[in-house]
């Protein structure tokens, strides 16, 4: 899959799943490791959870395994790295504390 398609299918699958609040970040320009960064949130642990497994399982039955998936586990924050493509699904009290989107904006 393309870039563009792959930021399309995992918007599509992350609105399907119920995230909220999804932003798109193009970090091409500033990062060597992705050219795109979508934060979205959870409503709960076992929301974001499910939001990020869901999310890698699509991608895997639609040819893009996950490069790797971090903080299942604890679940406030997970990342899905799907090369050109990393997936962060949060809690909205940790996407608050963190703010990531200020960070990557601040950097563009």
């Amino acid at each position: 899959m393309q870039d563009a398609q792959l930021k399309k299918f995992v918007l599509q699958h992350l609105e399907d799943f119920k995230a909220k609040d999804i932003t798109v970040i193009d970090v091409s320009a500033t990062s060597d490791v992705t050219d795109t960064m979508i934060i979205c949130t959870g409503n709960s642990k076992r929301h974001v959870r499910s939001v990020a497994e869901q999310t890698a399982l699509a991608a895997k039955n639609a040819g893009e395994s996950p490069l790797g998936i971090e903080g299942l586990e604890g679940s406030e924050w997970v990342l899905l790295d799907l090369g050109n493509v990393v997936v962060h699904v949060m809690q909205d009290e940790t996407r608050q504390f963190y703010q990531l989107e200020k960070l990557w904006e601040q950097s563009a």
